[in-house]
């Protein structure tokens, strides 16, 4: 079967064969069809399967004959690479037609999207959260929308979105054609397409996740801090051209990185502490061959399409299946070939054979080289978080044990006082009996004078008062009377001493 025997315009056929696409792929055939009827669909479909142009060509051969100015269409993705992916794919297909579209994500200037916007570009890729905030504003109108894409839908579920994806339906036009493409089909999804879909068109929903079947699948049993080493001479002895290599953390990621630079290999890195202008740099340096290596988090196991890639390495084991087979997907794409090589430790055993039993097969075992570790330093695993945070609260503890107690107590609970302490604050106020008591029960002698029984502060406030209760006249006088002394001269200048003129200048004003 071809893509001709769809029925699809001619610009769009030019576009598949520049492309190299002449015979669809099983979700394109089984799916192209319903779509192009109008009907809503639900497709359970593995990544790289194709199903990006499974749901594009559609929605390109619809709008081909329309006006242009008014978005007609809106695909809603999880994360930014996997926007920019779509984005792309789409511009290749449409390249002999005027359809327009425009890739709406955060971690950019918003004034390219707000004229998209404006201007109604025909096709939207965006993200959940940059997208509601656009909604905010008057110009951003999807009144005229006809077809909805919800791409990813189960890591859209995994990453939070769920709550941003019900309220940007709530703002969409009803009448609407649906697509709801999921790797995997949780209950959440399922109520979530019940909502969204009407009378839907169901394709593999019962099929059981599973990588794509070019892919070869082994791994390496060593311990966590021989990891580094192993990846460093496995790229050394075999020829891999480009190898993805997957962390658990972005902290990981920094520090393999910059071990594999450190030993000759080109490398670029991509996680969420990245700002979007250097995730774009380093996917696009890795798809022109410029990095051999690109060390990425889960973020981009749904967004990286690369030609040829011939190797995934998971550098940590995914703690779910569903994980390692996106990771994985990433190789052996449009039913291709490539290999996926698994590191697991000790302590990631068990998470491996829940990955083994989810996949229903065994995957091979390799047998580990040897390595020269005197050539090769080792690098220090990642401390756990929970280790992390033991560590620094026993830095910061004090070894004082009232002070522990004390930090010990109930948030803005006092200490109960001493009895010796409650009957020394018996004693009568003002009393040397009271004061000599509390001082030898730690606290000075009261805030209270020992001599008066009025406190420091009172005291200066009737000191002040007194003061300021006399007549100024008075004042001035007993000023005057103590600057009447005879002037000294300065012995330097011969000249009479600052403050003495200022008095003689205040007497004047006082004749």
């Amino acid at each position: 079967m071809t893509f001709k025997e769809f029925g699809l315009h001619a610009a769009l056929l030019r576009g598949l064969e520049d492309q190299g696409f002449t015979e669809p792929t099983p979700i394109q055939r089984d799916s192209i069809p319903l779509a192009l009827q109008h009907r809503d669909l639900l497709a359970c479909a593995m990544t790289g399967s194709g199903k990006t142009a499974a749901f594009l060509l559609p929605i390109m051969n619809d709008l081909i004959g329309k006006r242009r100015g008014t978005t007609r269409a809106l695909i809603l993705t999880p994360t930014r690479e996997l926007a920019a992916q779509i984005d792309e794919h789409l511009r290749l297909l449409a390249r002999h037609t005027e359809i327009t579209s425009a890739a709406v994500f955060g971690g950019v200037g918003m004034d390219p999207q707000v004229r998209a916007f404006r201007k109604g570009a025909d096709i939207l890729i965006a993200t959940p959260g940059r997208l509601l905030d656009h909604m905010r504003q008057p110009y951003a109108r999807l009144d005229g929308l006809e077809h909805l894409v919800l791409d990813e839908a189960d890591r859209m579920l995994d990453m939070g979105f769920l709550p941003d994806i019900r309220r940007i339906l709530k703002a969409l036009p009803t009448q609407r054609q649906t697509y709801f493409f999921s790797a995997t089909m949780p209950p959440a999804i399922a109520s979530l397409a019940r909502e969204m879909l009407k009378n839907p068109a169901t394709l593999n929903i019962e099929r059981q996740a599973a990588p794509a079947t070019g892919i070869t699948h082994a791994a390496y049993f060593v311990p966590q801090t021989m990891k580094s080493p192993l990846l460093v001479h496995l790229l050394q002895r075999d020829p891999m051209e480009s190898v993805v290599v997957f962390t658990r953390t972005k902290h990981r990621a920094n520090r393999l990185a910059d071990y594999l630079v450190k030993h000759g290999i080109t490398c670029a890195r991509i996680h969420g502490n990245r700002s979007q202008s250097q995730r774009t740099l380093a996917l696009g340096g890795f798809k022109n061959r410029e990095f051999r290596v690109l060390v990425a988090t889960d973020i981009a196991a749904r967004g990286i399409d690369v030609e040829a890639l011939s190797h995934v390495v998971n550098f940590d084991v995914p703690h779910v299946a569903e994980d390692y087979i996106h990771r994985v997907g990433r190789t052996a794409r449009a039913e291709a070939t490539g290999d996926a090589v698994t590191f697991v430790s000790p302590d990631e055993a068990q998470d491996f054979n829940d990955i083994e039993k989810a996949l229903g097969k065994r995957i091979p075992r390799l047998e580990t080289p040897a390595l020269d570790t005197a050539k090769i330093e080792e690098q220090r695993p990642e401390t756990p978080v929970g280790e992390r945070l033991a560590a620094h609260r026993r830095q910061h503890t004090s070894p004082h044990p009232a002070r522990n107690e004390k930090d010990r107590r109930a948030p803005g609970k006092k200490a109960a006082p001493s009895p010796a302490r409650q009957a020394a604050e018996r004693t009568p106020v003002g009393s040397a009996t009271r004061n000599t008591a509390l001082a030898s029960h730690g606290k000075p002698a009261s805030r209270r004078t020992q001599d008066s029984g009025h406190s420091p502060s009172r005291e200066r406030s009737m000191s002040a008062g007194k003061r300021f209760s006399q007549p100024v006249g008075a004042i001035l006088s007993t000023h005057s009377s103590k600057s009447s002394a005879p002037a000294h001269a300065n012995a330097s200048t011969g000249q009479p001493e600052r403050g003495k003129v200022v008095s003689s200048r205040r007497r004047q004003r006082e004749d």
